[in-house]
Parts: C-alpha cells; sequence; structure tokens
C-alpha cells in the first residue's frame, strides 16, 4: 500500500475525473458522501490484495479511508466452509472518519460461505453482488443453506446483483495460454475492475502493480489486467448496474503535505527506523515469526541501507536475548512478538530492567490465552504488560491509537526507552496492525531529537581521589544510568541478572541495597516525563469516557454521533499507560462517571479503580473484532441516562 496523495489542491482535481466520466457515459452517477464495501471469498481467493488494491487506488483519489482486513488463521481453510471465509472492509469518504465502519453498504460475496457469514453484519437495502457459478447445489448445502438464497426470496430485502464473475473471467482470458483452473484464479481483479468502474476509482495504479507484481511472469500479468478491463467495462456496459457513484476527495480532512496509505505495522516499522536515525544509532531486531508481528521483521529487512540489523531467532526467548545483547553493544534495540512470545519473553525483559538499558518491546496483541485467535484482535496483554515478570520489574508502557499513530509511539517509545534506559512495552493490536488509513509524511524537522550520550570515561571519584567508572552512578533528573559501550578502554563493568550494589554495579546481597534499588527502579519509572492526558469536553459534561490504544476510533465515532443527537460528553484517550499522565487522577474525579471501553474484560478499569479509587465502569467486548461505533453509542448513552 505504497500510493501517495499530494495536496489537497491537487488531491480535489481528481474529482474532475468523474465529471469527465458523467459527461461520456449515459448512466446514471450519484453523489456520496461516504461508502463501506466488503469483499469475501474463500482465503484463497484473494480478497485481501483486492481489498488492499481497491485501498490503493482509494488513497491516491485523495479520500479518507480505514480498513479492516479479516481472515482466518489456518493457512489454507477448507474451501467454501464458513471457518475458511476471508474478508476485507473498507469505508472511504469525502470528509473526516475514523473506523472501517459499522455494516457494509456493498458486499462482493465470491461464494455461499462468503454471503452466509456476512450477511448478517448488511442493513437492508444494502447491494449484494455475488458469484453465481459458485452457488452450486453442493456449494449450498455445504453451509447449510437447504435452498439457493438467490431464489427463494430471502434476499428480497437488498439489491441483489446476480454475476457469474468465474464464467466472465474464463470467457475474457480465452485468448491467454491459460487452463481453466489459472483462469479463474483472476476472477477476483474481475470483482476489483467492476468495483473500481462503479465508485470511480483510478485503474493505473491497479495495472502498474500487476505488471510489477508478475513481472517474471508477463503472460500472467497481462491476463488479470485484461480480467480487471473486462470487469470495469461489465460495468459500464450491462443494465445490471445502471448507477455508478462518486464520492469526492476528502480535501478538508487533511492539512497540507505528501499522503500515503499505510497500515499500523509499516507505520510501525518507519517509526523504528526514523527513530534509529534520530538516535544517531544502529537498529537491531531480534525477532521470532508470529502472527501478526512478522510484517515487521519482514519490513525491517529490507531497510539494511538505514543501518537495520534483522535477526530471524530460532524461538521467542533468543529473539529477545539477542536484542538485549544489542542493547548492551550501543543499539537501538527491538523485539517483536505478540502475547504468547510475551510470556516467553519474560524472563529476559526482567534481565533488562536489572541490567538498566534501553530495549523496545513490540507486542501486537491478539485473541487469547495460549494460540488463541492468531489473526484475531484483543486488548488483553495490558496487564502482562505491566505486572508479567517476577519480582518487582516495573516497564513503562505506550499504546497507539491508529494505524499511522504506530509511526509516532513507536517514537516516543524510543524517545522513553533511551533517555530513563529501561525496555519499554509499545502495545499495538491486530487491528491497528493489518487496519490501514492516510498517513502525512512528517518532515524531519518536525521529528525528535533523540540523540544519545554514551559514558565516555569515569565518572565517580573515590575517597583516595581515584576516579573510577560506576555503572550505577545516576542522573539525579532521569535516574538512569550511564551507557557504557563495551570496548570503551576504563569502562569495565559487571552485568548479570543478581542484584546489583548501588553505585558499584558489584554483586549484591545486603537487604537494605536490594530494598534501595527495588524503590529506585520503580522511581525511575514513575518519574517518567509523558504529557498530561486532554479531555475534549465542549459542555461541561457529567460522562467521561476514558479509552486507550485502537478503541480511539470507535470511541471518538460514538462520542459524535451522541454530540451531535444533543447529548453531552467527555471524552479522554491514554497513549501513555505506565506511568499514567500526572493530571489523570484529577481529570477522573472531575466527572460523575467514568466508562472505560476496552477489548478485554476490564483490564484499565482494574487499574483506574486500584490507583484513583473511581468507580469506573467497564463496557468490555471480546469476540475478536473490533468495537462498532453505533453499539458505543448505545452503551454510553445508556450511562449518560443512569
Amino acid at each position: 500500500m505504497t500510493s501517495q496523495v499530494s495536496s489537497p489542491a491537487e488531491q480535489a482535481d481528481g474529482a474532475v475525473l468523474g465529471e469527465q466520466r458523467k459527461a461520456a457515459g449515459t448512466k446514471d452517477v450519484r453523489r456520496l458522501d461516504r461508502v463501506i464495501i466488503r469483499f469475501a471469498g474463500d482465503s484463497g481467493d484473494g480478497m485481501q490484495l483486492t481489498g488492499d488494491r481497491f485501498t490503493s487506488e482509494t488513497a491516491s483519489f485523495g479520500n479518507d479511508l480505514s480498513t479492516l482486513p479479516n481472515f482466518p488463521a489456518e493457512i489454507r481453510a477448507p474451501a467454501g466452509t464458513l471457518p475458511g471465509v476471508s474478508s476485507f472492509q473498507l469505508h472511504f469518504a469525502d470528509h473526516d472518519i475514523l473506523t472501517p465502519g459499522d455494516a457494509p453498504n456493498v458486499l462482493v460475496a465470491m461464494n455461499p460461505a462468503a454471503l452466509k457469514a456476512n450477511i448478517g453484519d448488511l442493513p437492508r437495502g444494502a447491494e449484494i453482488i455475488v458469484n453465481t457459478d459458485e452457488f452450486t447445489k453442493r456449494a449450498m448445502q455445504k453451509v447449510g443453506y437447504d435452498s439457493s438464497p438467490l431464489e427463494d426470496g430471502s434476499l428480497d430485502g437488498y439489491h441483489l446483483h446476480p454475476v457469474p464473475l468465474t464464467t466472465l473471467t474464463v470467457e475474457a482470458l480465452k485468448e491467454f495460454d491459460l487452463t481453466r483452473k489459472e483462469a479463474e484464479r483472476s476472477k477476483n481483479m474481475f470483482a476489483l475492475g467492476l468495483l473500481s468502474w462503479m465508485y470511480h476509482r483510478p485503474t493505473e495504479g491497479t495495472e502498474k502493480f500487476l505488471r510489477t507484481k508478475f513481472a517474471k511472469k508477463p503472460d500472467i500479468a497481462a491476463a488479470n489486467i485484461a480480467a480487471f478491463r473486462a470487469g470495469w467495462n461489465f460495468g459500464e456496459t450491462t443494465e445490471d448496474f445502471a448507477v455508478s457513484y462518486e464520492v469526492a476527495p476528502a480535501a478538508k480532512a487533511f492539512p497540507p503535505g505528501v499522503y500515503r496509505n499505510i497500515s499500523g505495522n509499516l507505520a510501525l516499522s518507519y517509526g523504528l527506523v526514523a527513530a534509529s536515525r534520530q538516535a544517531d544509532l544502529p537498529l537491531f531486531l531480534g525477532s521470532y515469526p508470529i502472527t501478526p508481528a512478522s510484517d515487521i521483521l519482514h519490513e525491517l529487512s529490507r531497510h539494511k541501507n538505514f543501518g537495520v540489523r534483522t535477526f530471524q531467532a530460532e524461538d521467542e526467548i533468543a529473539g529477545i536475548g539477542a536484542a538485549l545483547g544489542a542493547a548492551f553493544g550501543g543499539s537501538l534495540a527491538v523485539t517483536t512478538t505478540s502475547g504468547p512470545g510475551v510470556a516467553l519473553k519474560s524472563e529476559t525483559i526482567g534481565l533488562a530492567v536489572s541490567l538498566e538499558l534501553p530495549l523496545l518491546i513490540v507486542d501486537i496483541q491478539r485473541g487469547g490465552p495460549s494460540t488463541g485467535l492468531p489473526t484475531k484482535t484483543e486488548q488483553a496483554d495490558l496487564l502482562q504488560a505491566m505486572y508479567g515478570r517476577n519480582g518487582e520489574a516495573p516497564v513503562p508502557v505506550v499504546a497507539p491509537r491508529t494505524p499511522a499513530d504506530c509511526f509516532d509511539a513507536a517514537l516516543e517509545a524510543a524517545r522513553i526507552a533511551l533517555t530513563y534506559r529501561t525496555p519499554v512495552f509499545l502495545l499495538s493490536d491486530g487491528y491497528l496492525a493489518n487496519g490501514s488509513e492516510p498517513w502525512r509524511i512528517p518532515e524531519l524537522e518536525e521529528l525528535p531529537d533523540l540523540t544519545v550520550r554514551f559514558a565516555q570515561g569515569p565518572n565517580h571519584t573515590l575517597d583516595d581521589g581515584t576516579e573510577v567508572f560506576w555503572p550505577y552512578q545516576r542522573d539525579p533528573q532521569t535516574l538512569a544510568r550511564p551507557w557504557a559501550v563495551p570496548g570503551t578502554p576504563g569502562l569495565e563493568h559487571r552485568i548479570g541478572g543478581i542484584e546489583k550494589q548501588d553505585g558499584t554495579g558489584n554483586i549484591s546481597y545486603d537487604p537494605a541495597n536490594h530494598d534501595f534499588m527495588v524503590r529506585t527502579r520503580q522511581a525511575k519509572i514513575d518519574g517518567v516525563d509523558v504529557p498530561d492526558v486532554e479531555v475534549d469536553d465542549p459542555d461541561g459534561a457529567r460522562t467521561l469516557v476514558l479509552g486507550w490504544g485502537s478503541t480511539y476510533g470507535p470511541i471518538t465515532a460514538a462520542v459524535r454521533r451522541l454530540r451531535t443527537a444533543g447529548e453531552s460528553i467527555a471524552q479522554a484517550h491514554l497513549r501513555h499507560l505506565n506511568p499514567f499522565p500526572q493530571n489523570l487522577g484529577t481529570v477522573l474525579k472531575t466527572y460523575d462517571k467514568v466508562v472505560v471501553p476496552e477489548m478485554n474484560l476490564g483490564q484499565l478499569a482494574t487499574l483506574i479503580r486500584a490507583k484513583y479509587l473511581v468507580d469506573a465502569r467497564s463496557y468490555n467486548q471480546v469476540n475478536g473484532m473490533p468495537f462498532k461505533a453505533e453499539q458505543l453509542a448505545t452503551a454510553l448513552k445508556e450511562a449518560i441516562d443512569d
């Protein structure tokens, strides 16, 4: 997803394309302010690629957008079954939007399983495009259809478009030297072409993408382009699609700048690279592949030219062990994982706390426990990040709120780690990691200065006047210990997991020293400089909704709906979860009611209640999917009225 969008003024020029098409065509063209489309089919039908291409063209056109990829954990689930359905939802608009949308306006269903798995999410009157070639008796029986839903009247409340996608694709590619099975694989491109016609999406980018993707197989590239064009032409000529739609660029939603569509994992990867350059440190990633974090390893491995070194370890423990070693050696060290991997890394995280070295632990949360739901989202690792180690081992916790915000969150996590010499948790999740939105590429002067000063010589004078290096001599402001790169003359010091003596770093079993070191490490984390939490409260509300991480979009959309309906409600969102912002306690006690929506069973609410003695109310969901705005709006309205 690398399409770039220029300034809003240039984006608006894209609207001319639609005017030209209206003048040239005879079909009705209707203007909409927003659309939600869902592509659904077997995991082998290319729905993620189809959605990705539609998204890229939508980004290049200048719409605001938000996406929700949803796919099974199995590499290839049984074809035609409900567990094997893969979908991609895209919400795009001519104005600022925050979520992938509650309910699709358009469903493209490639088979009966895709229809049955998604029909319950569609509002009455929605458009359904179905591949009739797949609605065989056996395929329908496999998902529990006793009769064809295309003929039994069960879809009468929708605008149904039966299209033999497979047959039309094979017919369009009959001139190519392809088997029928090979030709059928291009049916997703036929569907993409049809939808691109319906919503006046640009086509040049997709054709260029296909030529590049299949550069070594030009015949396959040509076949896919032919199928894509055939889908476009089918929409233009068939009588079943009498209307096409325009969604103008969202020129007013974006400040001036250069934009691109970006996913959370990609933004996070770029943020890590930017942090290493701003700190003038090599970036080292020690990682073991795990869904949904693996894309960060894949992306960073492409950037050796920026001093990035990636190490795919044999397991999670080796990955973080190598990263911690790189931190000792003077690198900006990172390890990436998901919840199960955090459990395996916990002992080494504790070692990093004891050694007081900067280390970023990136946890892309997913449904648990154990293997759980590898491809579904959840926010249930907060307490694990806070307390999931033996002993008193405090670690700062930072959480991005949108896919694009993952870039800034990575920079912030690096700032804390480098400034305070501590491991830092960065808690993203599957929804942010795989979802995407427009991102303004920042100017270099907008990035923070993360320059690090390594220890260069002695820092302590003994009673006899001898100058020595004490590895645990602390900065009076940050309580950070010096960072001494191995091999620097005169800076030799012990390192290991046994408790250190204050100052000298020698092994110590002294009870008073251990008490002092435990309290000092806690004081260092408590003293991390984080900005105050900002409260959005234009009307002096009595109810506050408090969120963290990826709930930002649904919460904000719900708050907007309530305010439009005349309700008074305040909103605050936390990026820093350890330590909390200093003003958070005061903010919470300002309101009569505090509601905390989370994709867990109330982990932030538990922390809030324990620390501030505030009767925070939880609103929870753990179904592997993000909140819907209308769902939250209903729950918050009940809280206001209670």
